[in-house]
């Protein structure tokens, strides 16, 4: 099977994967996935595996192949993993769970390598660019950094008690993080490098993004834009200079759970309940592309192109 230019999947409540033909909209290959819903799919750095993040283990298939197996299963955590990505050379993944643990994962060894306790349950986790850092936000409202040079957490804060932290993303050059909650705001900090070379936050801006939840926040791969995917069934663009509302993406009509831009941030796909996964236009806010198949609710996408 000859590898498409452009990976794009999404994972639903129906419990299936599915791979689409960006353009022509037609899915291409359905994963049947019994035994868990998938919280959060990552594509590997080198296009090969679609890693599932699921309920309580991660499974990894591949890109390429028309199996239904899994090459890969990995076992460890005991509740909903929520987040799962990748080192920059592939070889190694994270993962956050609902146990409440980030792990770490080498992908060339079995079983995980270390564990990190953050005590509450773990909704987002994030790599700096640096590959040296993973940063993790959690249910009690906890945002973590974990020095993977130091093997300890090295930096803790808590922006609005009791209010859990839903979504992560940190600028591709390091310089900003944005952290997203359930009272549809958004955190904006900027980093910088302290004397021990550890990470410290710099307040920068607080934006009261929607009214509802906020399931996603992501930067755009320009470092230009933000956007926030929201229970109010929007997305929301902002521009990263002054945070100033650019466009409102409205064509879903239940929560949008996820979004992932594309490498040159000119388009924007979308995961939402009402069981579909949208592309849009940056230019122009609109949509161009509506990916139906799914039966139930859309709640994760993974675009690599």
């Amino acid at each position: 099977m000859s590898q498409p230019s452009v990976i794009l999947a999404t994972a639903s409540y129906d419990h299936t994967i599915r791979f689409w033909e960006a353009e022509s909209g037609r899915c291409y290959r359905t994963i049947q996935y019994p035994d868990s819903h998938v919280n959060r799919l990552e594509i590997t750095p080198d296009k090969r595996y679609l890693a599932a993040a699921c309920n309580p283990h991660i499974r990894l298939f591949d890109v390429n192949s028309n199996s239904p197996q899994p090459v890969m299963t990995y076992d460890s955590h005991t509740n909903n993993v929520m987040a799962v990505g990748f080192q920059c050379d592939g070889k190694w993944m994270y993962s956050g769970s609902e146990d409440g643990t980030v792990k770490i994962w080498d992908l060339r060894a079995p079983g995980c390598q270390r564990e990190y306790e953050s005590v509450a349950a773990v909704n987002t986790v994030v790599l700096h660019p640096n590959q040296t850092e993973l940063i993790s936000g959690d249910q009690n409202g906890n945002i973590r950094v974990w020095d993977l040079k130091a093997n300890s957490c090295s930096c803790e804060l808590v922006p609005e008690v009791d209010t859990a932290v839903r979504s992560l993303t940190v600028m591709w050059d390091g310089t900003m993080v944005v952290a997203a909650n359930n009272r549809g705001t958004c955190y904006v900090w900027r980093l910088l490098r302290g004397k021990q070379t550890m990470t410290e936050f710099e307040p920068l801006h607080k934006l009261q993004a929607h009214n509802g939840y906020i399931l996603k926040c992501l930067l755009s791969p320009a470092n230009r834009y933000l956007a926030t995917a929201s229970s109010d069934k929007t997305v929301k663009i902002w521009n990263v200079d002054g945070f100033k509302l650019e466009k409102t993406l409205t064509g879903h009509n239940r929560w949008v759970w996820d979004c992932v831009f594309s490498v040159d941030g000119e388009f924007l796909v979308t995961a939402s309940s009402d069981t579909t996964a949208r592309l849009w236009s940056m230019p122009s806010g609109k949509e161009v592309k509506v990916y139906q198949g799914h039966h139930k609710a859309t709640v994760c996408c993974a675009l690599h192109d």
